[in-house]
């Protein structure tokens, strides 16, 4: 349903026949780089009418004014803008009766609208300083149904936790093919940038296991769309960082799920041979079925640190093996299988790993169940609260780094740059590219084959050491600059930026398909303002 004013009707007719004949401009905001706590909304930041006319719209749900900070904050605790105030929907009908209203207010009104999962943005991209917040996880319709048969799939809300996906999807022995490491995310908050987990390799990330969307674009219409039925907003939201609609509801394919999980980690002294060995696992068709890697900086006691959770195969060996003020590479990999069924599957790993130049001493495995291998990061997680360490700012910098530059790469980050402890995981691993789909809004590196490099690190409170906020951030600029002087295929993954060319260069060739979906779909810009792509206005003159 779409709520149509003169003055807006007047504005689109106009815009419409504009598009074919003019230049348009995009006005992008310069935010800086820095803890925004002053960022917080101006008495001129929205139109004065705007608060009594969201008052008084009929909501199934409920709007809020008051106990705005949450949704001023999220998981990467740089940025804090207050909202004006925050729906709870209860229903699609309320979402689009809440973009419609904005997108009725015109383009004379600075009003924009958000939506948030459950906080795990990392530069306030689920904020909206002085706009409407939407509460993605008040929205419980459509109630998850699981379809089973032939290409079995699950449709869920937007706002529903990848975590509870699994649960429901494992009591029909299902599951969805492409995670996350962590999974207490909501499905519209991962679509709308990728979803990559060491699965990737194998089925592409989330954004391509995804057989249907249903969105709310920024006119406040709501769209049902796939890749045969408005097939254009659908490659455009998934990967679109919220730009051209929400996600209010999502059918997720799914297969068989795996009843045991064999999880391995094993250790290498150089990057060349750990990078050889994971590109040649990729490759393979019934290898593993998941791979990553980490980069380890001068871990004391590590290995006797995996004895909580793996088995050494030789623990006399990992017992005289010592990590202390070394540089190591971990490859972590995972082979599914049904122990009623493959028999063989310790064979099998025997074979594989044979081929494989690691450490031998540093052989460490052990079998879980699917659930608590895709929800081993919850179990840090705990740990972390308890500590009272999970709730402080996580300045994480993410990076898809063409192969023919990531031995470049790990020679200057790893031995240059980073000096130390890394505060947090560094994860490392090559996907294809193959198994991706180009007609997403998501960027990727040119090359057929790329490395996810994720520094994931968490800053400690009033800290004026290498673990404090500013000095992690000068080393993630560090990392950028390196990026954009020497390594120029490089791209980032849940990007930000705050400069209009930066912006550019990170779409390249794509920018323009960008700014069409951008005006076909939300030509207000109303949509998702603390990515900071945008401005108040699409200008075009």
């Amino acid at each position: 349903m779409q709520i149509m004013g003169s003055q807006t009707s007047a504005f689109l007719k106009d815009n419409n026949l504009l598009l074919h004949k003019i230049i348009v401009v995009l006005l992008l905001t310069c935010t800086p780089e820095s803890n925004t706590n002053d960022l917080l909304p101006s008495s001129n930041s929205y139109s004065s009418s705007a608060p009594s006319s969201l008052m008084h719209l009929p909501f199934d749900g409920h709007l809020s004014f008051d106990n705005l900070h949450f949704a001023a904050q999220d998981f990467g605790g740089v940025f804090s803008s207050l909202p004006l105030a925050v729906l709870y929907p209860r229903s699609v009908s309320d979402i689009s009766l809440a973009v419609s209203h904005v997108f009725q207010l015109g383009p004379s009104s600075d009003l924009k609208v958000a939506a948030r999962g459950h906080g795990h943005s990392l530069q306030g991209q689920a904020q909206s300083p002085g706009g409407l917040v939407i509460s993605m996880e008040s929205l419980q319709k459509p109630k998850m149904r699981v379809f089973t048969g032939k290409s079995p799939f699950v449709e869920v809300p937007g706002g529903e936790l990848w975590i509870n996906i699994l649960h429901e999807t494992l009591k029909y022995g299902l599951a969805p093919k492409s995670w996350t490491d962590y999974l207490h995310l909501t499905v519209g908050g991962t679509l709308s940038n990728a979803g990559i987990s060491g699965q990737a390799f194998r089925h592409g990330p989330q954004i391509n296991n995804v057989y249907q969307l249903e969105v709310v674009t920024g006119k406040g219409e709501v769209l049902t769309c796939s890749e045969k039925q408005n097939s254009d907003l659908f490659h455009g939201v998934l990967g679109g960082l919220g730009q051209f609609g929400i996600i209010t509801s999502a059918r997720i394919s799914l297969e068989p799920a795996a009843k045991k999980v064999k999880w391995i980690r094993v250790l290498y002294h150089d990057f060349s041979s750990f990078s050889k060995d994971q590109e040649q696992l990729i490759s393979l068709e019934d290898a593993f079925d998941y791979v990553e890697g980490f980069v380890i900086v001068n871990r004391t006691g590590l290995l006797n640190n995996w004895r909580s959770s793996f088995n050494p195969k030789d623990p006399v060996q990992a017992s005289r093996f010592s990590s202390d003020g070394k540089t190591l590479y971990c490859l972590e990999l995972a082979k599914y299988f049904d122990p009623e069924v493959d028999e063989s599957v310790d064979k099998e790993i025997e074979r594989l790993l044979g081929k494989l130049s690691y450490i031998s001493s540093t052989l460490f495995m052990s079998q879980v169940s699917l659930l608590e291998f895709l929800d081993r990061v919850h179990v840090s997680e705990l740990k972390l609260r308890e500590s009272g360490l999970w709730e402080v700012p996580h300045p994480w910098l993410n990076l898809l780094v063409p192969k023919s530059e990531i031995d470049d790469f790990a020679r200057e980050v790893f031995s240059n740059i980073l000096t130390g402890n890394s505060n947090g995981p560094i994860l490392i691993y090559p996907v294809n590219k193959s198994k991706w789909n180009n007609q997403t809004s998501l960027v990727t590196p040119r090359e057929d084959l790329f490395y996810l490099v994720a520094f994931l690190s968490s800053a400690m409170p009033f800290s004026t050491e290498k673990d404090g906020l500013e000095q992690i951030l000068a080393r993630n600029q560090k990392i950028m600059e390196l990026c954009k002087v020497k390594l120029h295929g490089t791209k980032q993954y849940l990007p930000h930026y705050s400069k209009q060319e930066d912006w550019e260069a990170h779409y390249g060739s794509q920018w323009e398909v960008f700014m069409r979906r951008k005006l076909s779909y939300d030509p207000l810009a109303i949509l998702t303002p603390g990515q900071r792509i945008f401005g108040n206005k699409i200008r075009v003159t």
